[in-house]
């Protein structure tokens, strides 16, 4: 049974299911959501906890005797199994199915995994898992509904913000919900509930962002010039690979162009884009861009791209002389400001 993170609520105040799998890589709101089930476990009397973690040297029988031992007070139990690297391995997969099949009535088994990608998740393992508890996949709070997500939070504690203070306090934590939990708590602690003042939110939130290097594109797709500047600026300060940042912007340009070749070869957008596996929120964003950007420019951009590679190898050349953060921005918003 697949469950949405909104339904749990009702889902705990109905019944307590003896399997619950959680799979994101939102750390903060998968931690939420095990939370609540480990209080509705605790307040229907599993007051013994054993938590067990895939390790290296980790053995699956332990799982498997973890479910069948019971107290010496005969107390319920909370079985927590994490698999941080959400791959179990032949012996895992076949013990998982096992216990799927076997589960102790007087237990409650907590799975924590993080995001599957699509080949696992058509793996015999998560669907005998699927079939047997509830399974909850968390999405990533993309930038996109970080300002809805984070009115939502203050609303929470009785604070609200105009669309100027959300998309302020979006800028700076971005891609760190951890931290934006954490910002939105301090808001709480220093002004009272209501409407929270543009200048009060300035004050009191810290640029806590952290900035994932595939996410450069969306910036550079949407056209927003502003956000791919605090990126870059952010990936040089936190001490990312220069040559990882150049890829990921030139496999992008490189891919536009692919695109607009196509287009100017008379194929349908639509057909080009399930050839070169473009989908979600990048989808939606290519036919924007590909509309603003034309053929010459990408043409250069992939050009300058190849000087600004030959400068992170030290071959100057005398058109690309100088710091190759500033001429990676530089092609980027060649790129956002067409």
């Amino acid at each position: 049974m697949q469950l949405r993170p909104d339904a749990l609520d009702a889902h705990l105040g109905k019944t307590l299911a003896p399997l619950y799998v959680i799979t994101s890589d939102e750390h903060l709101l998968a931690l939420e959501v095990a939370d609540k089930i480990r209080k509705a476990a605790r307040a229907q009397g599993f007051s013994e906890r054993e938590v067990l973690v895939v390790e290296r040297s980790f053995k699956w029988s332990e799982l498997l005797a973890a479910n069948q031992s019971q107290s010496l007070f005969g107390d319920r139990k909370l079985i927590e199994l994490r698999i941080p690297t959400g791959k179990p391995g032949k012996d895992g997969a076949q013990a998982l199915q096992e216990y799927a099949a076997a589960l102790h009535p007087d237990n409650v088994t907590l799975i924590a995994l993080p995001k599957l990608d699509w080949a696992a998740q058509k793996t015999a393992w998560v669907a005998a898992l699927q079939q047997a508890g509830v399974y909850i996949d968390i999405p990533l709070v993309e930038r996109a509904q970080l300002p809805a997500w984070i009115g939502m939070r203050l609303a929470a504690q009785n604070q609200n913000a105009d669309r100027q203070s959300l998309d302020f306090i979006a800028d700076r934590v971005e891609g760190n919900l951890l931290a934006a939990h954490q910002e939105i708590q301090k808001l709480a602690l220093l002004y009272p509930e209501g409407k929270l003042g543009f200048e009060q939110v300035q004050d009191a939130v810290l640029n806590v962002a952290r900035y994932d290097v595939f996410k450069l594109n969306e910036a550079m797709l949407a056209g927003d010039a502003a956000r791919l500047v605090r990126m870059i600026e952010g990936l040089k300060g936190e001490g990312e690979a220069l040559p990882l940042v150049l890829w990921a912007m030139a496999e992008e340009i490189r891919t536009l162009l692919k695109l607009k070749s196509g287009l100017a070869q008379g194929r349908a957008l639509g057909m080009l884009l399930k050839e070169y596996r473009i989908w979600g929120p990048r989808e939606r964003l290519m036919e924007p861009a590909l509309s603003r950007l034309p053929l010459s420019t990408l043409e250069a951009a992939l050009q300058e791209a190849a000087q600004i590679d030959k400068m992170v190898k030290g071959l100057r050349a005398k058109a690309f002389a100088g710091d190759p953060w500033d001429a990676l921005l530089q092609l980027g918003l060649k790129i956002a400001s067409a």
